[in-house]
């Protein structure tokens, strides 16, 4: 999901595209593994959000995030609303340890109901190849399939993203094509892969993992 649900001048109104409501449309529940808990934004993340998402490395993929720690809270208040509205939703991302979130995961229905959706994240270079993206991307991907009801759970990244693309293959995604000229950046348009995850997919996978058969 390199381009990012949430711009500047979207906090009011909210759309009206069709909705669903569940128990998670409240209060997205608490994600915990080993190395990361995933939760949802609160505003003193904007600080650190702010930190993290806006270095160079990290913002060349997706769109420009918000560009001072003002804009990262207006965001942190339009993410709950959104979510309440059954259309999205994202998870601050928390090392162990720590307390305030160092990357995003969302996921944003693609039709009503959340049978298919789309996914992105965003990580702070400090802690790419720690483990902490894989560890968290279960956690969500699992959340869409089982909690969401996600069938079809696509990701779309640059092919010059080997880092991303690199990642969503290590999480089982499948890559599908390429959509030729699909993402403007700094006044250039660049290709993509589409990559997808089916919940039939998911739960092999996580059958092999119970069974230790893969890592």
């Amino acid at each position: 999901m390199e381009k990012m649900p949430y711009q500047p001048g979207m906090d009011h109104p909210m759309s009206t595209s069709a909705t669903v409501t569940s128990d998670w449309c409240n209060a997205l529940p608490i994600l915990a593994g080993s190395k990361v808990t995933l939760r949802e934004l609160e505003l003193s993340d904007a600080s650190s959000l702010f930190a993290m998402l806006t270095a160079e490395e990290v913002s060349r993929f997706i769109s420009p995030p918000p560009t001072t720690v003002e804009g990262f809270e207006k965001f942190i208040a339009w993410a709950p609303a959104e979510c309440a509205a059954g259309r999205y939703v994202c998870f601050a991302v928390v090392p162990r340890g720590m307390h305030t979130a160092v990357g995003l995961f969302q996921v944003r229905q693609l039709e009503p109901g959340f049978a298919t959706a789309e996914w992105g994240f965003a990580l702070g270079s400090a802690f790419w190849g720690t483990g902490i993206f894989v560890e968290s991307g279960r956690l969500v991907v699992d959340f869409a399939i089982e909690t969401l009801g996600v069938g079809r759970l696509e990701a779309r990244a640059c092919v010059a993203n080997g880092r991303g693309n690199g990642a969503l293959r290590k999480l089982g995604a499948v890559q599908e094509g390429v959509l030729r000229r699909s993402f403007l950046k700094n006044g250039e348009f660049l290709d993509q892969l589409l990559w997808s995850i089916l919940a039939e997919d998911w739960q092999q996978a996580k059958a092999m993992w119970s069974r230790g058969l893969v890592h």
